[in-house]
């Protein structure tokens, strides 16, 4: 029982993939922060009328001052969203706000459903549809305003019409319990179309983020590529984030051209992906591998990283020392490296692109004058 309700829920909710968790949870958040002046301002629209046909035999106490509380929270509501707009939209502010509200709206849900099932109870039958209407308008409305909160638009339909609709379906009398059903018709498709627009939602980021990698990604090795590379260098040089050294290294390939040549593209391509592995390999989560084309790759090291000591060359040249098995050929190709490190060799990403750049040449002609040409690292 228990697994079929969860595959139950899994199908009507299922969970925001985690590749895009946090960019589904911006994205509420700015929809909520946007939607929400319009909830208040209708909430605070019914609180006069709401006031005034309450029962009679009601305390004072909730028959105005529910209405009274509701309009006080309506409008701190609005001045604390003009506030917050103010604000750049982060991460952190983001989450904060999309549990406050889920919060905030139940309490205020359970708070005005109360109110309208106690003056149900204590007003004749001719005035029931006064407090039907008022209860499951407001819901309908505010689910409409926060349905790209999922849990918050349902939860507050459920604690809005469930409650009232009980009492018209149990009064006995023919048209409140017409009513009900309608309303029981009506909510279920409001709820189909909260749970369809969340699935479009997810559908869009989903779509953006593979756009977003194909963008950013190398389609051959799957590693990143230069556009990845400057914007990661772009983010280390902002202000806020420029604290600690961090740096840059620049690889070219010796021995490749021979091997592309002697066995083809679809070879050289193969041995690209196996030097690409190799790299990530070595690198992990330590730092971003790039291919810039080619057979030029590139690998930024931030700030913290172990592979910030001074040895990160020979680590590269030692991965890439290994035969590379190509459809059963062992092929070995080198690799000569340049290397800036920031501040030092460079204060924009030019400067470091640059100075590793030289480096890589530098490399490279000592390695021609104090070496024999050979026919490189092909061997069948």
């Amino acid at each position: 029982m228990i697994g079929v309700l969860s595959r139950l829920r899994m199908r009507l909710v299922p969970p925001i993939p985690e590749a895009i968790r946090d960019d589904f949870t911006m994205l509420r958040a700015q929809r909520v922060e946007t939607q929400t002046p319009l909830m208040y301002l209708m909430l605070l629209a019914t609180t006069p009328t709401a006031a005034w046909v309450g029962a009679a035999h009601v305390h004072w106490g909730v028959r105005y001052g529910v209405p009274a509380l509701l309009a006080l929270l309506c409008v701190l509501g609005m001045l604390e969203n003009a506030q917050s707009r103010k604000r750049r939209m982060s991460l952190r502010r983001a989450r904060i706000l999309v549990t406050k509200t889920n919060h905030v709206s139940g309490w205020v849900g359970t708070m005005c459903s109360a109110w309208c099932v106690v003056n149900w109870l204590a007003s004749p039958p001719e005035n029931h549809a006064n407090f039907a209407m008022i209860l499951t308008m407001g819901s309908l409305a505010t689910a409409c305003c926060l349905s790209s909160i999922r849990a918050a638009a349902i939860l507050n339909l459920v604690i809005g019409v469930v409650p009232i609709t009980a009492l018209m379906l149990s009064s006995g009398r023919v048209g409140e319990v017409a009513a009900a059903t309608s309303l029981i018709l009506a909510t279920a498709i409001l709820i189909r179309f909260i749970l369809q627009g969340h699935a479009m939602l997810v559908d869009l980021l989903q779509l953006q983020a593979q756009t977003r990698d194909l963008a950013h990604t190398d389609p051959l090795t799957g590693l990143a590529n230069r556009r990845a590379l400057d914007d990661q260098i772009a983010q280390l040089l902002r202000p806020s984030t420029r604290t600690r050294p961090f740096k840059l290294a620049l690889l070219d390939l010796d021995g490749f051209k021979p091997v592309n040549d002697r066995y083809g593209h679809a070879f050289g391509d193969k041995l690209l992906c196996s030097v690409a592995d190799r790299l990530k390999e070595l690198v992990g989560s330590h730092g971003l591998v790039v291919r810039q084309g080619g057979d030029e790759f590139a690998v930024l090291i931030p700030p913290y990283s172990p592979l910030m000591a001074p040895t990160l060359a020979d680590h590269v040249l030692i991965a890439l020392v290994r035969p590379h098995r190509i459809d059963g050929h062992p092929i070995t190709v080198g690799a000569s490296v340049g290397i800036a490190r920031w501040p030092d060799d460079g204060a924009s990403a030019n400067d470091l692109f640059e100075f590793a750049d030289k480096a890589l040449y530098q490399v490279k002609a000592e390695a021609r004058a104090t070496t024999t040409p050979a026919s490189d690292a092909a061997a069948a």
